[in-house]
């Protein structure tokens, strides 16, 4: 049976299940919760938090996209919170994905706080929203391999494009550390390095507040797209689940998402999604043993999602591959399939 979480966000789910923005709310003293939209998309809004530091200004969680309607909410909110952009003394980037990093840049510019990103997620900076062709070309060759038809390749690779338009390009000032403290007068905050969504997605733990703001690493109702990508390591479902076993014993009394609504009984949800990584690689592996040499496109459309297949616009397609890539990859590891062949690579069951 599927678990279902304590909304301890109420207000905001309310607001999801009207599916209208949620209000700006104090979730703990010091502590507000500011949603910025995103354009066009199912998610509809990124929570962006804001930490009042103690002598002046605050930090931010995020930033949100980079779009004048993301711009105005995100200022809008600083003002509801009895603030102004001017305030902001620091964006903590969760990672890079243009939901979270887009407005960085244009935050710094007008408030000259600090970017703070980990190491891993800033070294793709340039070559996925300043010069791509490299990238391109590199999402062209993984999309063949994975049997997209020809047809389809162009508007998968160039897919996430449009996204760069949506990001100011700001090289971080700070580079987070893995179990180390952050800086923050009043504050008290640890980073959590949770590989698996990206190379270097990040949570921050507050052990006095017993509080886990957790990105896009563990959500209440859906899981993070974790994909095979051109800038991905090899096994990023393998980083995504060790990620999710450091979270676990934190003590955490809520958990602060970047999309949804916030919610308690961390342990419980990790368990879940951990059993939901389980059904879809036992999944995968069915699809294979009854079609021998599929390739990932043809078990990527065999495989059950969210909404009907041709409603999927062409980036989410090229995620929904990406996925069963990576689910792949572990069922190798794990000597339960074998890849035979490039462009197009083919799956078989290990005893076929």
């Amino acid at each position: 049976m599927p678990v279902v979480v304590v909304v301890t966000g109420t207000v905001q789910k309310e607001a999801w299940d009207r599916n209208v923005l949620p209000p700006v709310e104090e979730v703990r003293p010091g502590l507000w919760s500011i949603p910025v939209p995103i354009p066009n998309n199912p998610l509809r809004y990124v929570l962006v938090y804001a930490l009042e530091l103690r002598g002046g200004g605050v930090a931010l969680v995020d930033a949100g996209w980079n779009t004048d309607a993301a711009w105005t909410a995100l200022n809008e909110g600083l003002e509801a919170a009895g603030g102004s952009i001017s305030d902001v003394r620091a964006v903590m980037v969760t990672h890079i994905h243009p939901d979270h990093y887009g407005l960085a840049g244009r935050v710094r510019e007008a408030s000259g706080g600090w970017i703070g990103l980990h190491p891993a997620d800033a070294v793709m900076l340039e070559s996925r929203y300043g010069d791509s062709d490299q990238l391109i070309e590199d999402m062209f060759r993984l999309l063949a391999d994975s049997g997209v038809p020809e047809e389809k390749l162009p508007d998968l690779a160039f897919a996430s494009m449009i996204m760069k338009s949506m990001v100011t390009m700001a090289v971080p000032d700070v580079f987070f550390e893995d179990g180390k403290d952050i800086a923050l007068p009043g504050w008290s905050l640890r980073t959590i390095w949770t590989p698996g969504h990206s190379p270097g997605h990040v949570c921050f733990y507050s052990e006095d507040r017993k509080l886990l703001i957790s990105g896009d690493h563990v959500l209440p109702r859906i899981t993070p797209n974790i994909s095979v990508h051109a800038q991905q390591p090899s096994n990023p479902l393998g980083d995504y689940l060790e990620s999710l076993l450091k979270l676990q014993n934190l003590g955490a009394e809520e958990v602060l998402p970047a999309h949804e609504y916030r919610f308690s009984d961390l342990q419980n949800r990790l368990e879940e999604i951990i059993a939901h990584h389980a059904d879809r690689l036992d999944e995968i592996e069915q699809v294979i043993a009854k079609h021998p040499g599929s390739t990932a496109w043809d078990i990527t459309l065999e495989l059950r999602w969210s909404r009907p297949w041709d409603e999927i616009q062409p980036f989410m397609q090229r995620s929904a591959n990406g996925e069963t890539l990576a689910h792949c990859v572990v069922l190798e590891l794990h000597q339960r399939i074998r890849r035979e062949g490039k462009e197009p690579a083919r799956f078989y069951l290990i005893d076929d």
